[in-house]
């Protein structure tokens, strides 16, 4: 069920959203713990408004969207978001019952790929202060990353390129592992 560093975990395909996700994102979500939900959305969402699906979903010049798929079902979310403060906003959300096996580090690698081809150069996210996981992941990716506290919640600020060094000059696999 383990994938190597920045790969995806056997069998999961990670691809770009498409219109056709909605319900299986609506699926997704509503089979996230409310841990995980509030991890990633800073509440539940338990019962997720269509509107929240179709921004999940949307691509776009300013919206990116993937989606890791296993066996037909869609087991992490990332998306990102050009206008922000930084270059990006990213957010990722695994399945609980995926979270640790290096799906959120592949889908990451993947989207800030992307987003490095349209220009980007620095990544901001917004991380519940209680995310320690991620926090941690943050604090080895990007050591220079800055970081605010502001109302519960971490916004992070970093270089995509620092991880990406980071990469180079450790095993060759991609640092972005929790």
């Amino acid at each position: 069920m383990s994938g190597t560093q920045g790969e995806p975990p056997c069998g999961v395909l990670i691809r770009p959203a498409v219109s056709d996700d909605a319900e299986r994102v609506r699926r997704f979500l509503t089979g996230l713990s409310l841990h995980t939900q509030t991890l990633r959305f800073f509440a539940g969402v338990s019962r997720p408004a269509a509107s929240l699906v179709c921004a999940l979903i949307e691509v776009n010049e300013t919206r990116d969207a993937l989606v890791a798929v296993l066996e037909g079902e869609i087991v992490g979310h990332a998306m990102s978001y050009r206008g922000g403060q930084t270059d990006v906003e990213i957010a990722v959300v695994v399945a609980d019952q995926w979270q640790g096996f290096g799906l959120g580090p592949a889908l990451i690698d993947t989207l800030l790929a992307r987003a490095t081809v349209r220009g980007a150069s620095t990544v901001g996210m917004d991380v519940l202060g209680d995310n320690r996981k991620v926090l941690g992941m943050i604090r080895r990716i990007w050591p220079g990353a800055q970081m605010k506290v502001s109302a519960g919640s971490v916004e992070v600020t970093a270089m995509i390129r620092e991880a990406q060094i980071f990469a180079e000059q450790g095993s060759g696999g991609s640092p972005l592992t929790v």
